[in-house]
């Protein structure tokens, strides 16, 4: 009998998905439902929010639950999340989920806000296809919510999402093998076309006009759309941790100085300084245990992106020497790496690529011979210009892309350098002395402990 293919049946199927409406809410149901049984996924999504991180917490999901106003009307969020330690409720959150390209609405959160005040609920907890543009700044504008309020607002993203759930199957693991098969149906479910979940994908209305004249510089600090634009590379940034970090398994992070965690509308101002005056753009990203940060910018007038690191040189060992260290670890780098040597007293670099320190490592240092202080290691790739992916690499791609790139063929492979402890001279090895009283030989400078005998 000849053998047949069969199609596989899954737990959370797609077909069947006529509409937008109908695809949030299978979303809604196959997210709660997996959190509610599959608790180290729940808890890589829900402790960063503050929820107790308890392992024996017992946690119960619900889709469409109904509350009474105070004038009592009707208000039926997509879902609520309740956790609970023995006979506590240790944490109770409302959610409200967007698919597609739906986006939240203020005045729908501000009343589910009211709800949970009313109800003693922690939290409202919103899931769309948007990305905050910094941890903390939910990217909804007009919230009626205090910094020091009971109830709080949180925002996952899709993106955010999918990417906990892949670490959590392929790099942390999940012991269960009948939870680990659930996420994974999860993973598939999300990553389907039809779901409504869709990647960070579009720079936006305004992005080709904003590069062009961010190109002529003809582009103005008071322009809206070059503000609009850099909240859009805020959120590219935090895309890009989400995909590096969900090919690596590690929570990789954006680097936002404390100034601008606490004043988000700064961090844009000062983006758009950059893009006007410079036609550029730029953000650090840190892996754990990474050698250092990584550093992302992309020049808009020579189409040009560049991701780097900076390492601190060698101190003990001569220059040329210091050089073949830090060329030895990029073994798989590819020749086109550029190598920014700094000496100590110098702001000019000499700028060698990879291939030509291979070959002699002394074309990267300067005719003083000085040591080198630190190196910055650079790789320039092409910039995309489409405000979205289609039959050519997008802006968007094109970054990520980049990011990627690096990690794998440079970054990963660096370790910094790390100075010798200091060493304990062998005294065994100094002049030697004779003792005269004892006949022994005694090192000179040698440090000795003598038991004196007690008089009588």
């Amino acid at each position: 009998m000849a053998e047949t293919e069969f199609e596989r049946a899954r737990l959370i199927p797609v077909a069947g998905i006529k509409g937008a409406k109908e695809a949030e809410d299978r979303a809604t149901s196959a997210l709660l439902s997996v959190m509610s049984v599959v608790p180290s996924l729940s808890r890589a999504l829900l402790v960063p929010l503050g929820c107790t991180s308890a392992k024996k917490a017992k946690i119960s999901t619900f889709v469409k639950p109904g509350y009474r106003t105070g004038d009592g009307r009707l208000v039926i969020p997509d879902g609520l999340i309740r956790v609970e330690v023995g006979q506590r409720t240790g944490f109770e959150a409302l959610v409200e989920v967007k698919t597609g390209m739906n986006k939240l609405s203020a005045d729908q959160l501000n009343e589910y806000l009211e709800v949970a005040r009313g109800e003693g609920i922690d939290c409202v907890i919103t899931i769309s296809n948007e990305i905050a543009p910094s941890p903390g700044v939910h990217p909804t504008d007009g919230l009626k919510v205090r910094s020091n309020s009971r109830t709080q607002v949180h925002h996952l993203s899709w993106s955010l999402i999918l990417a906990e759930a892949v670490k959590e199957h392929s790099h942390r693991g999940v012991d269960d093998p009948e939870q680990a098969w659930i996420v994974d149906e999860l993973i598939r479910y999300l990553t389907h076309e039809k779901s409504g979940v869709v990647d960070f994908s579009d720079m936006g209305d305004n992005w080709n006009a904003v590069l062009e004249a961010a190109t002529d510089g003809s582009l103005s600090r008071r322009s809206p759309e070059a503000a609009e634009i850099c909240q859009r590379w805020d959120q590219l940034l935090r895309f890009a941790t989400l995909k590096l970090g969900a090919e690596i398994g590690a929570d990789v992070t954006e680097v936002i100085p404390r100034a601008h965690r606490q004043n988000p509308q700064a961090r844009n101002k000062e983006f758009v300084a950059s893009l006007c005056s410079e036609g550029s753009l730029s953000g650090v990203l840190r892996v754990p245990d990474g050698a250092a940060d990584l550093s992302v910018s992309v020049d808009l007038k020579a189409r040009k992106i560049t991701v780097s690191t900076q390492l601190a040189a060698p101190d003990d060992r001569t220059p040329r020497a210091a050089v073949v260290w830090l060329v030895k670890q990029m073994k798989d780098a590819p020749n086109t790496v550029l190598i920014d040597v700094y000496q100590k007293s110098g702001r000019i670099p000499v700028t060698s690529s990879l291939e030509l320190l291979r070959e002699d490592p002394k074309t990267g240092l300067p005719e003083s011979k000085q040591p080198p202080n630190k190196f910055l290691v650079r790789q320039q790739t092409k910039m995309g210009t489409g405000r979205r992916s289609t039959r050519k690499k997008g802006f968007i791609d094109s970054v990520v892309d980049a990011v990627i790139d690096f990690y794998a063929n440079v970054f990963q492979d660096l370790q910094a350098f790390v100075p010798r402890a200091p060493s304990l001279e062998r005294h065994n090895k100094t002049e030697m002395r004779t003792s005269s009283t004892s006949g022994q030989n005694e090192p000179v400078g040698a440090l000795s402990v003598r038991q004196e005998s007690s008089p009588g």
